[in-house]
């Protein structure tokens, strides 16, 4: 069965320090699609176009250059898993679900979140509606959370564009091991790009082994991966249970990374109404700290 091809995805690329080829720079900037061989697949495929031409793998990306995904004209029989998910938001274009710890939110494998989005949200009677909802930014997977989706190939477009135009605000909680300042800003490279977050101190708790616990909330500026673990690492606060970046003789095992997203706001590119859409805390997080 064919289908008109329908742009799901797309990237305003930034001015970059060096020219870099299509089939480097696109790794990593979609969310449907996040390995090398994928991406080298879509480009043989014609599936990726730059300033609406077809791209090709040797093609130099420069900066300023539109970079657009396009749904297969086949449609493409992916498996559907059920696990329990909840869904704090929905309407015709877009929803918001809390996703659990300890899975992947898309790619290869069977066992991701995508590929559980189906049997939980509502079918959209939009005219470019998709047929399997596409998650439009990532969450680590250990991290819990707000995890936004679109529902049609436009609000897909939109969503991407409010993330690169940082259009939309993103809230975390953390639990993190030490004493620390009331509030800061993080400034510091990441993959020699820039990242920048803030964190306020919520609330802290003495503890005999960490020294001290703080609830902190945190607002990344910018998108790197694992930007707000990196960043606290780097101040000598890592969060709880973060078995890559955690101080040697301070792993917390068997309980998970103490992360949230908390919360996403942004305007509604269709309806324009303005969302603040929050997510329930963990309880592992009021364990520690008396979270509403």
């Amino acid at each position: 069965m064919l289908i008109t091809p329908i742009a799901i995805e797309s990237h305003l690329v930034p001015l970059l320090k060096k020219q870099e080829r299509l089939s480097d720079y696109a790794v990593g900037i979609f969310n449907t699609i996040t390995t090398r061989k994928g991406i080298k697949k879509a480009i043989k495929n014609g599936l990726i176009t730059v300033n609406g031409k077809q791209g090709f793998t040797a093609d130099y990306i420069v900066g300023g250059e539109l970079i657009e995904l396009y749904q297969s004209d086949v449609i493409q029989k992916k498996p559907i898993i059920h696990i329990p998910l909840e869904v704090t938001y929905e309407d015709d274009f877009l929803a918001v679900v809390n996703k659990p710890p300890g899975i992947l939110v898309s790619g290869n494998k069977k066992w991701t979140l995508q590929n559980a989005l189906l049997p939980h949200l509502k079918a959209s009677s939009q005219q470019d509606a998709l047929q399997r909802p596409e998650p439009i930014h990532r969450l680590d997977y250990p991290t819990s959370g707000a995890l936004l989706i679109g529902k049609t190939a436009g609000a897909v477009i939109e969503l991407n564009q409010l993330f690169e135009n940082r259009k939309i605000e993103k809230t975390y909680l953390a639990i993190t091991i030490g004493k620390m300042k009331k509030s800061g800003e993080i400034n510091s490279e990441i993959d020699d790009k820039n990242a920048f977050s803030r964190y306020t101190v919520l609330d802290n708790v003495a503890s005999p082994k960490y020294e001290q616990f703080n609830l902190v909330e945190l607002q990344p500026e910018t998108g790197r991966r694992h930007q707000l673990r990196k960043h606290l690492a780097s101040i000598g606060n890592p969060i709880l249970g973060d078995l890559l970046y955690s101080k040697e003789g301070f792993l917390l095992k068997g309980k998970g990374l103490y992360l949230h997203a908390a919360s996403l706001s942004f305007t509604h590119p269709f309806t324009q109404q303005q969302l603040l859409i929050t997510v329930p805390t963990p309880k592992k997080f009021k364990k520690l700290f008396p979270i509403k």
